[in-house]
């Protein structure tokens, strides 16, 4: 996937968010005010596909279904690969 297929503007509120990082950053710490385990509740959502483990606070569940939980998955395993092994993702 290039840099360009992850960026769009996802709109949250009045809010815009740029791509899909951003996104999942927002809907984090949404999960976090709210007191819910934010790993658990996304990995439910990413496995289900049932957007009630998101929380609707702050627009958050709004926001996640804008995205295809497959981009949704690739950024994940992108940013795993960039911090956790250092390397970078081969293009192809």
């Amino acid at each position: 996937m290039g840099e360009r297929e992850k960026t769009g503007v996802f709109q949250v509120g009045g809010r815009q968010l740029r791509d899909v990082e951003e996104a999942l950053r927002y809907v984090y710490g949404a999960l976090v005010e709210r007191g819910y385990n934010p790993v658990d509740q996304i990995v439910g959502y990413l496995v289900s596909g049932d957007p009630t483990y998101i929380t609707s606070h702050k627009d958050a569940r709004t926001l996640i279904r804008q995205i295809d939980r497959d981009l949704l998955l690739e950024e994940l395993v992108r940013c795993y690969v960039r911090v956790t092994l250092g390397g970078t993702v081969d293009p192809r």
